[in-house]
């Protein structure tokens, strides 16, 4: 006797001692190893009458070290696979051992864990042909089975705590589906939600979680996880993408791993350990020990990833290099392993597109696992961060315009020069219908490709277009290079010519549009944004709408800017009576033209220049311009 309340003393202590502990990613060796010094937990074999299938059903009960019919637990239900019934957690994954070991460390609430068999029918074995149509409808059938015969059952039998926030399901591969299903479809009945390495059977995530706003008051852990060489990983990053973006609160856990019991013995042990808790949202990004490869990675590259927190990942092989670092916009240094290996992780990055570079021993170089852009004025590696809000420029299903290459001969640069056309959807179908246009220009160190690739601008416009948001329109994204001189007044005149005598022409001669101000609009960012202040300002007879994007006219008494504002104060009832949008945007006081842009409107208000004035958050880079041209768009050609 004295024993056993030594060791429950012990057991006590560990528990609130485990509270305190660094947060574990992994479970640590051993951890599904039998220790036969420790209190054990019971397995038992239990049969419940079921009203869905009309007959006695079995299922397994594990009751934790020291069960007491005088307490009241909390349960689990813990589902399993398709090739499976309800002994194969205990076959496959010895859960006993690996929670008797949990309660033994202090890791683990007591708690009841029901594993039953999910295959709801008569014949509920795993024989015969697994996959037939009438064994998969089982699965689903087991949802019945579970909230109307199992539960009750459980509940009357067992001295268990009935509300929601005391029961949980969980399940692997196709009980991961399940569990996923059948939780997230009844927030009434589970409070906790564990889906390992769910399965097909999966609900598509608009199914699972129509309302994320009572997901997120109602869950109090929703735990998806998967190995990262799984074939079904898509399952579970589909609906971590979706619960990402409408900021439903959960744990997305990747490991190294495919589709078995390793991978599932440890999700037991992360997961059992967060159950009946309070539990923090703020930690959920810190548990996963892998992130997702970027969007941004060259086919099949696993590095970099992104982590649930929006760090990244790195890892290069360079065995001869002596120091390796990743530039993005910050230097951190990768560590060797003896492997000749560098690995690290950055801090949070910002939403969006960034560009970087590998700088090994010094020389600066595009990372040869992602995609390269062409910006920095040289091609560079890029990486897209995830954002909860860049549902305005993701691929959905709504009618695509098309991205065009045209070339032309220039006779201000004596040479051949492309430009990218964006056509709306419908376009070549409506031949009788003529479009407004929209020049826009890139930064300084980019080109005519910044825009579309980079920029996004045909999913942005899709987007606006389908939701009745924008006005169809063609999206002309030429090549603002034209000398390679100094970016004097010099080459802003030879940018208008080029512009205007030009590319304007070649455009209304090539394309369906309406060659007039009323639906002419200019914009830009950065050089493009000053481009577009003179080119545009200069001829407010032929554009009728001007964005200028993180810009705005050097100071210190530059030539060009003090002759603009002298013709701008000459023209300012011309400028205002002919411009009906004049909209300067910039990335907040971290933009680096910021100042600039502050004085320039200082200037303006002086000479009573009308403009609409907007700030988003995020300096000088491409995810304050994506949300500039979204915003721009909308204000055109009505």
């Amino acid at each position: 006797m004295n024993r056993l309340i030594l060791a429950i003393a012990a057991f006590c202590m560990a528990y609130i001692t485990g509270h305190t502990q660094a947060i574990v990613t992994h479970a640590p060796q051993g951890f599904d190893s039998l220790r036969n010094e420790i209190l054990h937990g019971k397995i038992d074999t239990i049969q419940y009458t079921s009203k869905t299938v009309g007959i006695k059903r079995k299922a397994i009960v594990y009751t934790p070290p020291g069960y007491s019919k005088k307490t009241r637990y909390p349960v689990l239900y813990l589902l399993h696979g398709i090739g499976g019934d309800e002994k194969e957690w205990l076959n496959g994954g010895t859960p006993q051992v690996i929670l008797d070991n949990l309660y033994a460390a202090g890791k683990l609430a007591p708690m009841i864990v029901v594993m039953p068999n999910g295959r709801a029918m008569k014949d509920d074995r795993a024989t015969g042909n697994i996959m037939a149509p009438d064994k998969i409808q089982a699965f689903a059938t087991f949802e019945q089975d579970l909230l109307q015969d199992l539960i009750p059952f459980v509940e009357k039998q067992y001295p268990v705590l009935t509300d929601r926030e005391h029961r949980a399901i969980a399940g692997l591969s196709m009980g991961g589906g399940q569990a996923l299903n059948f939780g997230l479809g009844n927030l009434d009945r589970f409070a906790w939600v564990g889906g390992f390495s769910s399965a097909p059977n999966t609900r598509s995530p608009e199914l699972l979680v129509p309302d994320p706003e009572i997901a997120k008051r109602q869950l109090r852990l929703l735990w998806i996880s998967c190995g990262d060489n799984d074939n079904l990983i898509s399952f579970s990053k589909r609906t971590h993408d979706y619960l990402y973006e409408n900021k439903v609160p959960h744990i997305y856990y990747i490991e190294p791993g495919v589709h078995d019991f390793k991978v599932w013995k440890n999700s037991l042990y992360m997961f059992s350990q967060l159950l009946f808790k309070p539990i923090h949202p703020n930690t959920f990004t810190q548990y996963t020990v892998l992130g997702t490869p970027a969007t941004t990675n060259v086919r099949n590259a696993s590095f970099p990833q992104i982590l649930p927190d929006n760090r990244v990942g790195f890892r290069l092989k360079a065995p001869q290099a002596q120091r390796v670092q990743i530039d993005l916009g910050k230097k951190y240094d990768l560590i060797k392993d003896t492997a000749g290996y560098w690995t690290g992780t950055t801090d949070s990055i910002g939403e969006g597109f960034h560009y970087y570079s590998l700088l090994i021993d010094g020389v600066a170089v595009a990372d040869p696992a992602s995609e390269t852009f062409y910006g920095m004025g040289r091609m560079a590696a890029g990486i897209e961060i995830p954002f909860a809000d860049g549902a305005f420029y993701a691929i959905k299903d709504v009618p695509h315009g098309d991205v065009r290459i045209k070339r032309y001969f220039s006779p201000i640069t004596n040479s051949w020069r492309r430009c990218f056309v964006y056509t709306p959807p419908g376009y070549d179908s409506a031949t009788n219908q003529r479009y407004p246009v929209l020049y826009l220009l890139h930064g300084g160190g980019e080109d005519e490709r910044g825009w579309s690739a980079q920029g996004k601008t045909d999913l942005i416009l899709d987007n606006l277009i389908a939701a009745q948001q924008a006005k169809p329109m063609l999206v002309v994204m030429m090549d603002g290079n034209v000398s390679s001189g100094t970016f004097n007044e010099q080459s802003l005149r030879t940018f208008e010519n080029e512009l205007m005598r030009v590319a304007v022409p070649f455009i209304e001669k090539n394309y369906r549009t309406i060659a007039n101000a009323e639906h002419r609009a200019l914009a830009g960012l950065s050089m493009g944004g000053i481009q577009t202040l003179y080119a545009g300002i200069n001829n407010t007879d032929q554009f009728a709408y001007l964005g200028v994007f993180s810009s705005g006219w050097f100071g210190g008494k530059q030539p060009a800017a003090e002759q603009q504002y002298a013709f701008m104060k000459q023209s300012a009832s011309k400028i205002n009576g002919n411009l009906k949008q004049f909209w300067i945007s910039m990335g907040g006081k971290e933009d680096i033209a910021y100042n600039n842009c502050q004085n320039m409107l200082a200037k303006f208000d002086e000479m009573q220049i009308k403009y609409n004035y907007s700030e988003y958050p995020g300096g000088h880079t491409w995810p304050v311009w994506r949300n500039n041209l979204y915003k721009f768009a909308q204000l055109l050609f009505k």
